[in-house]
């Protein structure tokens, strides 16, 4: 099945409450197989009620918190959060996505990502950044055939499998990007205290 291909078994839907168990295996997996020896270091485990009160901040911020869903079965997920906290930057994201390990090479991120890519761009943020190991070419392939630029190297930034290992950043333009200005958000006035 080709990039642009439909799999139609495959369906990208926003995440409930109902999805966090399943969300939660999967980002385990990735963590646990991902490093392999941690010694001493303990990651800090992603707990139910920290997923479900990351999904409400990220819908107040207009995020998308996106899963796929194969044959019934939640096959991967996708969200992106803030670049940076600063104002200066409130237009930009970065984004995850994980696929469980049972489904990879199913076409999830072929329809995940231009999903997570159309959702930003329709709450009004301008750009996208990504971090993805250098060795992982599969999504390297993946990000540039949906748009994604490298635009940076870091060089010996992760460590996993007894190794370093470098990551390249990629960058793409959410709607109209940098062509034109951003619209301004309005803002609600705030009632003066009762009383006054």
């Amino acid at each position: 099945m080709g990039p642009g291909e439909p799999c139609p078994e495959i369906v990208i839907r926003p995440s409930s409450d109902a999805d966090v168990a399943a969300m939660i295996a999967i980002y385990e997996h990735h963590i646990a197989k991902g490093v392999g020896d941690a010694g001493d270091f303990e990651e800090e485990r992603l707990l139910p009620d920290d997923l479900k009160r990351r999904r409400k901040t990220m819908r107040k911020k207009r995020l998308p918190h996106l899963v796929a869903e194969r044959n019934g079965e939640v096959a991967g997920y996708a969200y992106a959060v803030p670049f940076r906290k600063r104002p200066a930057y409130r237009y930009t994201l970065k984004h995850s996505i994980y696929v469980h390990h049972a489904h990879l090479n199913a076409g999830i991120g072929r329809r995940l990502l231009p999903a997570l890519i159309e959702a930003c761009a329709a709450g009004g943020y301008r750009q996208m950044i990504g971090y993805i190991d250098a060795a992982n070419e599969a999504s390297l392939r993946l990000h540039e055939t949906c748009g994604f630029r490298r635009v940076g190297y870091l060089p010996f930034v992760g460590y996993k499998y007894g190794r370093w290992t470098d990551s390249v950043m990629v960058q793409c333009a959410l709607g109209t990007g940098a062509e034109d200005q951003p619209q301004p958000r309005v803002v609600a006035p705030v009632p003066p205290p009762s009383g006054v």
